[in-house]
């Protein structure tokens, strides 16, 4: 789990480096995580393997372990919606349109994203027949 952990930490602080040096205003941690998908995606797919497979294992056990307390990070984000009740019931009508468009909008991208890959596995199930 300490190997997957510093992976996992690895790629944050790669993440964190390139926000800083590029001055995104994108989060350094998404970054890192994009990076981590992006980097294992494609050392599966190389013959080159740069990343061994018990190693990738451990990166998915450590994020299993780290998902499974998800639930405790909601905590600060209720606390933070208590403190700023006012804020938000004078921004009522905009934090609910905002809520309705990107609640449709992630429906929407999830939706054409299993559609790609639905089509690939199928494009792939027919070259391998």
């Amino acid at each position: 789990m300490l190997k997957g952990i510093f992976f996992i930490f690895l790629f944050q602080l790669i993440g964190e480096v390139v926000q800083k040096l590029l001055q995104l205003t994108f989060p350094g941690p998404v970054i890192g995580l994009i990076l981590l998908v992006i980097f294992l995606l494609v050392t599966d797919n190389t013959p080159l393997k740069l990343i061994s497979k018990p190693f990738e294992n451990e990166v998915v056990r450590t994020a299993e372990g780290i998902l499974s307390y998800l639930s405790l990070l909601f905590v600060p984000i209720g606390v933070g919606v208590v403190i700023h009740i006012s804020l938000i019931e004078d921004q009522l009508l905009q934090v609910l349109v905002l809520l309705f468009v990107g609640t449709l909008a992630t429906i929407g991208v999830t939706a054409w994203v299993m559609q790609l890959i639905q089509k690939r596995k199928q494009g792939a199930a027919h070259d391998n027949e």
